[in-house]
């Protein structure tokens, strides 16, 4: 059953339900090309980053290796002569250093002091420690003449027998031929994505679709299917990921045509119980109509106006089932209910059928009022339905008790002096339309279903006993613990009504 929403929370009406402006269906196709692709454009800019610095890097290798080979080859040209350091050229320096038209090289050797000895004047000497003396070439990023350049460097000393003669031997070259080699291979790898990319969006598209084509098929299956057929759709017939849906939306129909079910016996046993006394009815109209004893004619008017009664307490308990059922009046709001008054309230307007058949009926309650939250219209309806049933069925010179306690729950109790509920019967009387054989009283069958169907809407438990108190029996109705404040266990007393 579905919980009551507090009064406090208002409940939308559809007329501005309707007026929402909804949201954009959701497409399971969409969101998972989405999720395929929009990780592959974000990386896609990442790559070249990447691409561009792996392609520097390669392209630097090669060159940094000829021009280390340049600085070993200028530095076996240094020695000392006479105390100075001097250089000699075997051949023009730009041969010596390969020199091409696409880079130009600069070259340079100087002393610790940072006197030039030979060489160009636009590589800055770099003061270096003498621990890198060595083999070791190094190498420097520089601007010459607003061009970026490579410099490659060490540090030696020409003589060993002078040990503070240090001598820098640095050699430059632009960086025209690494810039082009890096964009080549650029180039080469990213040319192909340009054609990979679509056509991988392509695939991914194709691939898509006929992963979610048995969800389609699935859609067109269900939609052939005729308004009435509830059956099951076998689970092996859809893909592993969806056979939990199917197997929900299977127990769905199950419950669905179960409530069919109900509500076709519901309305067959309906129309066979108006059947009955609108037979009746009837017949002793046409009597009546060929009666000419005014005795016996209001003796045939009493009977009609009792078939007549019979036929509109009928109808109302099928209005009464029919409204606990519907769906918009478990929508109604629920507010904090004195259960104490409202079971007053029914007392009295069930006393006078009572005194009519001298039963005692009181109502027990304690000092303080127990308040539960419910709907006050199924609750009255509730407790309407026990107490009649009560009233109904004890015999004249009786008594019916409606009792209200509170042990850690609110409890309504109703009591009596009838004929009892046989073991087998209590739980078969919540059935509609069903009667205990043998009572000898006519009903409808449908007053404790209306009871426990509005109860199970509040949350709330019935059941039936036998009176401890002797013959009879005792309907209790235990409420959920709500939040309002519990009353003190206080012990009643009997108010009789009359």
């Amino acid at each position: 059953m579905l919980p009551l929403r507090r009064k406090s929370e208002k409940a939308s009406s559809p007329r501005k339900a309707s007026s929402r402006k909804s949201g954009p269906p959701n497409s399971l196709f969409g969101e998972i090309l989405d999720w395929m692709l929009a990780p592959l454009l974000f990386l896609w800019p990442i790559s070249i980053i990447v691409t561009h610095n792996v392609a520097d890097n390669i392209a630097n290798q090669p060159y940094d290796l000829a021009l280390a080979d340049s600085v070993r080859a200028l530095a076996r040209l240094v020695s000392v002569q006479e105390g100075e350091v001097v250089v000699h050229f075997p051949a023009p320096p730009r041969a010596l250093f390969r020199a091409d038209q696409d880079d130009a090289v600069y070259f340079q050797v100087a002393d610790a002091k940072g006197v030039i000895v030979t060489g160009d004047a636009e590589i800055l000497p770099a003061p270096m420690p003498a621990s890198l003396l060595g083999e070791e070439v190094l190498f420097r990023d520089e601007l010459i003449h607003g061009e970026d350049v490579r410099v490659a460097y060490r540090f030696l000393r020409p003589e060993p027998s002078m040990p503070d003669l240090l001598v820098q031997v640095q050699v430059a070259e632009t960086r025209n031929k690494r810039t082009d080699l890096a964009s080549r291979v650029v180039t080469g790898v990213l040319l192909p994505q340009f054609a990979i990319i679509p056509l991988a969006v392509i695939l991914v598209w194709v691939g898509l679709s006929r992963g979610i084509a048995p969800l389609n098929r699935l859609q067109s299956l269900i939609r052939r299917r005729r308004p009435t057929d509830l059956s099951p759709v076998a689970p092996a017939s859809v893909p592993e990921e969806v056979r939990p849906l199917i197997v929900a939306f299977n127990d769905m129909m199950v419950r669905l045509e179960e409530n069919l079910q109900a509500q076709q016996r519901f309305i067959a046993d309906a129309a066979h119980q108006m059947r009955t006394p609108l037979t009746g009815l009837k017949m002793q109209t046409d009597l009546a109509m060929h009666e000419t004893d005014p005795e016996q004619l209001r003796e045939s008017l009493a009977r009609i106006a009792e078939s007549t009664d019979r036929a509109a307490h009928l109808i109302n308990q099928l209005l009464s089932l029919a409204r606990a059922e519907a769906s918009f009046e478990k929508l109604y709001t629920v507010e904090p209910i004195s259960l104490d008054a409202v079971v007053r309230e029914v007392a009295l307007e069930l006393y006078p059928r009572a005194q009519a058949k001298q039963i005692d009926l009181g109502v027990e309650a304690g000092e303080t009022e127990l308040m539960i939250e419910g709907n006050p219209v199924l609750l009255r309806e509730m407790i309407k339905n026990l107490v009649d049933n009560a009233v109904k069925y004890t015999p004249r010179g009786g008594s019916v008790t409606a009792r209200t306690r509170f042990a850690g729950s609110p409890i309504l109790e109703v009591e009596d002096t009838g004929p009892g509920i046989p073991d087998a019967d209590r739980e078969r009387v919540f059935e509609r339309f069903y009667r205990v054989l043998g009572s000898g009283v006519d009903g409808s069958g449908l007053g404790l279903p209306i009871v426990r169907e509005i109860a199970e809407l509040h949350r709330a438990t019935v059941t039936l006993d036998a009176n401890p108190a002797g013959q009879g029996t005792l309907a209790r109705v235990v409420f959920p613990r709500s939040n309002l404040q519990p009353p003190p266990i206080v012990q009643g007393d009997h108010y009789p009504l009359g």
